[in-house]
């Protein structure tokens, strides 16, 4: 099927012009009158269009980053209000955004696609007399060097504002393969809010620094006053350091800075090509007096609709229930990253994979990950590989695939299923069933015993607080964790072809081949070889200890215990945590876990100060000094996955995968007085469920809403019983 933009050609400017942003103009005239016009138009880079001086959408960073070796998305505008009769105009201006940006972790300058930034453009216009015109994107089109001198994704912008581009010089063909552009698949990027200064800092150090309160991602507009000629510098920070400094140094080699030359006058200014992450601005050289109203920062995240709230009677939890909100939307930023802020900006694929149960309540994510997922679908290798990354940035092995970790793979089957679950959607789960599948052939094709995954280089739970010296990762043997995911993702493989309709015999075997191979190699009597939190925490909830549940999930409780009622576990351990102490009936240790407020815990981050989710149980220690330099992110989100506990445990919803989407669910509280009491609710795409219970003296009120067209099975006071749709109120002991 020909695509509209095959009659166009990608363009680029001059490649001397070297990191200069380009712009490129196309004039017409229209003597007809007009029906409608709409404007195609995509980037290696990013791009914005204005026609006739009128900005074209609202979209920010478009087209978004794909695999951009197979995956080019392209846009689709209805731009008849903006033409006009006679003479009009086109401009294009292209930053170099993921395509062009150095991405990944070198401290190079160039990026790993491409070194320069290239468009493509069709505007097609139809008149009522029935013919119609196209303008596309081909040399004859101009090229001028732009005010932008520099845009980078780490680095930031570097702008003279008295630069007036001149179309002087005719744009170059730029040759680049046409036939990966596809229709627009994920959600807009959009600016969502604005928030004011909370206050203006003067530094120990001298320096002038803005406060807006809210560890955010997005960018800082600024009004400013001053010479022609004058540069302003502005850099971003998370936190300030223990001395109340500016703080940088966790942003590793991200620059993270705005250099500003003004043109004379009052002027506003905010990023076109990029964005930052950060809480505080520092303000370098500025001309003027320093005032609130001269600043905002601008919110930009994916524009996902919000479906799920949380609130109780403690205020910390309620805070820790925000910081997740937040953490989720500075992240999810056309790919899911790791972190918003220092050289990296990832589709890491293992804080997905943590992270896919809450982040699918929170909001409907389910075009969000659609888009994601296929390009890890279009990334995975011959051999069935799921990299650490997706879309891919790292070096290659010599055959061409990738290193691959437990967990951070498995998000080839997780993700999907739990989309699935939430959405109810069939038709993505079979389009992701080959990756699954091929996936899960890769690890039972590992060297090592058949039916364990070992040999493999793992990340292992990362960032366990029981980590040996000088390591990142915590002390649950790799192994055990990479087949307990084997374990997993076959489970989840059977799942979902069941639900296709596929036969799973063989695989059906297989995982219990798996099981029986895992239970002789890693259990040790009434222990596990590997006596940490983590390892008993997977081991019961993927249900591979069979016999063995009861006396694992006593030294679950015993190892919490030791540790001072506190958790050890990280990357791998902590998403299930609590699930699994509220399954082997301890949800009074799973309570205590959520309220405890010395580290390591969720509360001790939030009496911190914390505004997201730290990627580090004590990114920031109690005397104000940091733990890591490089790895150090407060904006992380994957231990905001407690949020999927609170709705499922404390406020007691949760989807039946048998009957996904809602349409039947249950609701199954575990109250606790010292919550005092939870609301809970979701808008699901069957309608909005609410949960919600109130300890008043010694009874427990009970308050749910079913919604029409749905069924739930309701457990209360230790008996399950079935409503249908409707509002409801029951009354039980304390």
């Amino acid at each position: 099927m020909e695509n509209i933009l095959d009659k166009a050609y990608f363009i680029c400017a001059d490649p001397a012009w070297d990191r200069i942003c380009p712009v490129f103009k196309k004039e017409f005239d229209i003597s007809k009158k007009i029906k409608n016009a709409t404007l195609y138009i995509s980037a290696l880079g990013v791009y914005e269009a204005k026609i006739n001086g009128s900005r074209v959408g609202k979209r920010l960073m478009t087209p978004g980053w794909t695999a951009y070796e197979k995956r080019l998305q392209y846009q689709t505008y209805d731009v008849t209000n903006l033409l006009s009769d006679g003479e009009n105009k086109i401009e294009i201006g292209a930053g170099h955004g993921w395509f062009a940006s150095r991405i990944g972790t070198p401290k190079t300058v160039t990026g790993i696609y491409g070194t320069y930034p290239a468009v493509i453009a069709v505007l097609k216009t139809e008149y009522t007399d029935g013919s119609d015109e196209t303008i596309c994107t081909d040399d004859t089109w101009k090229a001028a060097r732009s005010e932008v001198l520099v845009s980078q994704i780490y680095d930031g912008e570097t702008v003279d504002a008295r630069i007036i581009p001149q179309f002087s010089e005719n744009a170059r063909i730029f040759n680049a393969d046409r036939s990966i552009l596809i229709p627009d698949e994920g959600e807009d990027i959009i600016e969502t809010e604005r928030i004011a200064p909370r206050s203006i800092i003067h530094t120990p150090a001298g320096e002038t620094v803005i406060d807006f309160g809210q560890n955010l991602t997005g960018c800082l507009e600024f009004n400013v006053t001053g010479k022609a000629g004058h540069t302003v510098y502005v850099g971003h920070a998370e936190i300030l350091d223990k001395n109340g400094n500016f703080y940088t140094e966790n942003y590793r080699s991200a620059k993270a800075l705005i250099t500003y030359t003004l043109k004379e006058g009052s002027q506003t200014y905010k990023a076109r090509y990029t964005f930052y992450g950060f809480r505080y601005v520092r303000l370098t050289d500025w001309p003027e007096e320093v005032k609130p109203e001269n600043f905002t920062a601008i919110v930009i995240h994916s524009d996902m609709k919000r479906t799920g709230w949380f609130k109780c009677g403690n205020g910390k939890v309620n805070r820790l229930f925000e910081n997740v909100i937040w953490g989720q939307r500075g992240n999810f930023l056309d790919v899911p990253t790791d972190c918003p802020q220092r050289d990296e900006r990832l589709g890491w694929t293992g804080d997905a994979e943590v992270f896919c149960r809450t982040a699918n309540i929170n909001f409907d994510t389910e075009k969000f990950f659609t888009k994601w997922l296929r390009d890890m679908k279009a990334t995975q290798s011959p051999q069935g590989i799921i990299p650490y990354v997706v879309p891919f940035v790292f070096d290659r092995r010599p055959d061409g695939s990738y290193e691959c970790s437990a967990a951070w793979g498995d998000a080839a089957t997780v993700c999907p299923w739990e989309i699935y679950k939430a959405f109810g959607s069939k038709d993505l789960l079979c389009e992701m069933y080959p990756m699954m599948e091929k996936w899960v052939e890769y690890i039972h094709s590992c060297p090592g015993e058949e039916y364990l995954w070992q040999n493999g280089r793992h990340f292992g739970d990362w960032l366990g607080m029981d980590a040996p010296a000088g390591s990142y990762k915590g002390s649950t043997d790799e192994e055990l964790i990479a087949s307990a995911y084997f374990y997993l993702s076959t489970c989840l493989l059977i799942k979902a072809g069941k639900v296709l309709g596929y036969d799973m015999v063989h695989y059906e075997e297989m995982a219990e081949k798996i099981k029986a191979a895992y239970q002789k190699t890693y259990f040790n009597g009434e222990r596990l070889i590997s006596d940490t939190q983590t390892a008993y925490v997977i081991t019961i909830y993927f249900g591979l200890a069979g016999d063995k549940k009861a006396a694992f999930g006593k030294r679950l409780v015993e190892l919490i215990e030791a540790f001072g009622d506190r958790l050890q576990t990280g990357f791998v351990g902590t998403p299930y945590l609590l699930d699994t102490l509220t399954e082997i009936g301890r949800a009074d240790k799973a309570y205590t876990l959520l309220l405890q407020e010395k580290f390591p815990s969720w509360l001790f981050s939030v009496n911190m100060g914390a505004t997201t989710i730290w990627e580090h149980w004590d990114g920031l220690r109690e005397d104000g000094s940091v733990w890591s330099k490089d790895m150090n992110s407060f904006n992380h989100y994957a231990y905001g996955s407690v949020a999927s506990w609170l709705y499922g445990t404390a406020a007691g919803i949760t989807p039946d995968e048998d009957v996904p989407a809602y349409k039947h669910f249950f609701i199954r509280p575990i109250p606790d007085k010292r919550l005092g009491f939870v609301k809970a609710r979701i808008d699901s795409r069957s309608g909005t469920i609410v949960s919600e219970w109130e300890y008043e003296n010694d009874k427990i009120r009970y308050s749910f809403i079913i919604p029409a067209g749905t069924t739930a099975t309701v457990c209360l006071n230790g008996t399950d019983k079935e409503y249908g749709a409707g509002k409801y109120t029951v009354w039980g002991d304390a």
